[in-house]
């Protein structure tokens, strides 16, 4: 049997790739819609190549080419919304940015004809349907393979406050989940997903794979779907952490502060910098604490182990890291962090228009109209 995995296409500079999945809702109803097969259809072939359907036809993936700044990667994304916020109107569809669908049930909602989904269905069953969720993605370019193991465990303390700022998905099958990040646990059922495993190089995460394929317990290196992980293909690390969030200013937010957070962990790496122990129980207690609370948490400081508002601590990373975004150019947009931690997140202003409303069609309707005013 060939190898899962084998050689990591390391990258010297820390160049960007951003992935976001977006839903597809009829325009009326503003239920989620099977749609995206028709949207595929209505768009040029050139424009279309930068779109991948995914597991349910309610919605697809839209990936950036390979950019060198943040500043690129918003003008990557951009260009493209705009193309594809055309095609779907045309068709009476538009497009949600949310990590959950407030109502739409995931049983009603079909899987895109595809071999491999078809696999992983079988596979899988419900918790494979159940994946209705939708996230953002970033990339981040690393030199070696080493190195990315590395990373992912440095990352690890900062999956909390990535959730907490990015958190927008409450409500499930017309339900307020109690929670901010609903769509974290429903990954969290995968049997591949969540925390990644504390591993020492990249020998043992090529035995981890390969040996997972080779039993079949996976069927690919592409079903391995933790929090953040390593791309072998790409030389990239991947966080993987985040909900959909509400608008692209917060898309371009998020994206700086994990390329600024992957940079420095990576120049302390090279310049021997002593990493303090973040216990995994914390980070666990943490993660917990930001999909229940999103950024009105109270989290554990991984380096003093004090507690901290999610929000002061959202503040304190940035000024952590605007020498590394002044060395990538993208301190602007890294300080829209600090914005960002100042007012509701996207969970919070779903929550705010149902209290309002009491009506989840409208939680919809509002959220994708306040988007299209900051465009």
């Amino acid at each position: 049997m060939a190898l899962a995995a084998k050689s990591f296409n390391g990258n010297r500079a820390h160049s960007l790739g951003v992935e976001l999945e977006l839903q597809l809702v009829d325009s009326k109803s503003m239920a989620l819609k099977s749609g995206v097969t028709q949207i595929l259809e209505a768009m040029d072939e050139v424009d279309s190549e930068w779109i991948k359907p995914e597991l349910m036809q309610c919605y697809m993936e839209i990936n950036t080419g390979i950019c060198h700044t943040v500043a690129d990667v918003r003008t990557d994304l951009a260009g493209k919304l705009r193309l594809l916020n055309d095609a779907a109107e045309r068709l009476d569809t538009r497009l949600f940015w949310a990590g959950t669908h407030p109502f739409s049930p995931w049983y009603d909602q079909q899987i895109t004809p595809n071999d491999r989904y078809f696999q992983l269905v079988e596979k899988m069953q419900d918790t494979a349907r159940r994946l209705v969720t939708f996230g953002m993605h970033v990339h981040v370019g690393v030199d070696t393979g080493d190195k990315a193991i590395m990373l992912v465990d440095r990352l690890l303390r900062y999956i909390p406050p990535l959730l907490s700022l990015s958190a927008n998905s409450p409500f499930w099958c017309g339900r307020n989940t109690g929670l901010h990040s609903y769509r974290s646990k429903i990954m969290e059922t995968l049997p591949t997903a969540g925390l990644p495993p504390l591993m020492r190089n990249w020998s043992e995460y090529l035995w981890v794979v390969n040996h997972s394929v080779e039993t079949g317990f996976i069927n690919s290196i592409r079903e391995i779907w933790w929090d953040i992980r390593p791309h072998p293909t790409f030389g990239t690390v991947e966080v993987r952490i985040c909900d959909m969030p509400p608008n692209l200013d917060d898309v371009i937010g998020i994206t700086a502060l994990i390329q600024c957070l992957v940079a420095r962990l990576s120049e302390y790496i090279d310049e021997g910098v002593y990493q303090h122990d973040a216990h995994p129980i914390m980070v666990q207690q943490n993660k917990w604490k930001a999909c229940r609370y999103g950024l009105t948490s109270t989290l554990v400081d991984p380096t003093t182990h004090q507690a901290i508002e999610s929000r002061n601590l959202a503040e304190n990373l940035v000024e952590f890291l605007l020498p590394t975004a002044d060395k990538l150019q993208c301190r602007n947009e890294l300080e829209w962090i600090g914005t960002m931690a100042t007012r509701p997140n996207g969970a919070e202003r779903q929550l705010e228009v149902y209290r309002k409303t009491q009506d989840m069609r409208a939680v919809v309707e509002t959220m994708i109209e306040e988007n299209a005013l900051l465009k």
